[in-house]
């Protein structure tokens, strides 16, 4: 099973009645018309092993980040999250201490966007012991702004980014991480983004994301790209910072005269990377010194 085919054909599985759903699977959030409002639903998870370490980090820091990873997908709609619920699958002879930190964990990471957790479930592994697990759900609403899809990116728009990206696994960034909420609301609010996503599985595999589901071809220059100094001791600092993931920067497209407007003006807290070009035609480009490379759209995937 490898994540990304699996995800396309649950995408391609789904009948929904429009009028309620106004966005499936397949983006960062789903889309619910409910009473008049568009709501936002996403949930993600984190296992011990693959996201984080408990013997190394702990369980609060892993609660933390089980809760911001979904937050972020929040992030990349523009929307405002509301409230979660959490699921924890706990290891064999997991303590009351540890429980109560993954718990403390969880609400630091919405108590910083004012996002409760509500409700949730507690299971324990039996005599076949599993690893710790936390899946996070998150409702968000649009707030007046309407949610940026992955989809709508067109030929001619600039492909930007926010922060610095690569490396993110070596130091702790991928568990302190701050989602970006408050910048996604600006971007969405004072400029015409087309189409958004937050990067957790790398630069290339994200942005292939969003040139699939806009039926376009995107190019990226390397002198561009900004790369975070946790990658500049990594033999290849570039490669770090277009596949490692886990860096939650919100990566955009909008109209040449808007990112004109944005680089001037940059109303956000962060740095903002002009790298690359929406093209016409498939797939993903590098310009590396000058040279043409095919760019493929890969990063951190889940494969069994």
């Amino acid at each position: 099973m490898r994540e990304f085919e699996f995800i396309e054909w649950i995408c391609r599985q789904g009948r929904f009645d429009p009028k309620v759903v106004a966005v499936g699977p397949g983006d960062d959030c789903a889309v619910l018309n409910v009473s008049g409002e568009k709501l936002l639903m996403t949930t993600d998870q984190v296992l011990d092993g693959v996201h984080f370490s408990l013997a190394e980090h702990g369980a609060e820091a892993a609660g933390r980040k089980a809760a911001a990873r979904a937050i972020s997908d929040i992030a990349a709609m523009a929307g405002l999250p509301v409230a979660m619920v959490a699921t924890v699958a706990a290891p064999k002879g997991f303590s009351q201490a540890d429980a109560e930190a993954i718990y403390l964990g969880l609400r630091s990471g919405g108590d910083e966007f004012d996002c409760p957790l509500v409700g949730g479930d507690l299971a324990a592994w039996g005599e076949s012991p599993g690893p710790l697990q936390i899946s996070v759900t998150i409702l968000g609403r649009c707030a007046g702004i309407e949610p940026v899809l992955r989809s709508s990116a067109r030929v001619g728009d600039v492909i930007c980014v926010t922060g610095e990206l690569g490396g993110a696994w070596t130091t702790r960034r991928h568990l302190q991480f701050t989602p970006r909420i408050a910048a996604a609301r600006i971007l969405a609010g004072q400029f015409a983004i087309s189409a958004m996503i937050d990067i957790s599985d790398g630069l290339a595999g994200d942005l292939g994301h969003i040139a699939d589901a806009s039926g376009v071809a995107a190019e990226l220059e390397d002198i561009a790209i900004p790369i975070h100094d946790d990658a500049a001791e990594r033999k290849d600092p570039l490669a770090a910072a277009l596949f490692d993931g886990e860096d939650y920067e919100l990566l955009f497209t909008l109209p040449e005269d808007e990112a004109d407007r944005l680089m001037d003006a940059n109303p956000l807290d962060v740095g903002i990377g002009r790298i690359g070009a929406i093209v016409a035609g498939a797939g993903m480009t590098l310009l590396r010194e000058g040279q043409r490379e095919k760019l493929e759209p890969r990063g951190w995937e889940h494969e069994t």
